[in-house]
């Protein structure tokens, strides 16, 4: 079930603050507040959806297109396509989701070796 009440959510509402990256009426990216890489956006859906599971299922196809299209673009438009990066999604309590709203990290901006 949806918490209505995430940070995610929080920031959705604008309740919270962010560092945009990229916002429309479908997607927002936004700086992490604790980075682990030089380069770390979080990408979100504006739809309530829990986790990777509930945003693929739940949600019609143009819909998930749209957010990895989004994706791309947002890498590119920093330039992050020239040396590479990391695209990461936690789904559920054993892989660290910490927050119950669907989104993905996407690290670069220096050698992801050690960082995980």
């Amino acid at each position: 079930m949806y918490d209505k009440n995430n940070i995610f959510a929080k920031i959705l509402r604008k309740e919270i603050p962010c560092e945009v990256v990229y916002e429309d009426d479908q997607v927002l990216f936004f700086y992490d507040i604790n980075p682990q890489a030089k380069v770390h956006i979080l990408g979100i859906p504006k739809k309530k959806v829990v986790d990777f599971r509930d945003f693929i299922l739940r949600l019609d196809q143009s819909t998930v297109q749209y957010f990895f299209t989004k994706i791309i673009d947002v890498i590119n438009g920093l330039g992050l396509d020239q040396k590479g990066y990391r695209l990461i999604i936690n789904n559920g309590r054993d892989a660290n989701q910490e927050v119950p709203h669907f989104h993905i990290h996407i690290l670069a901006g220096e050698n992801l070796k050690g960082i995980r």
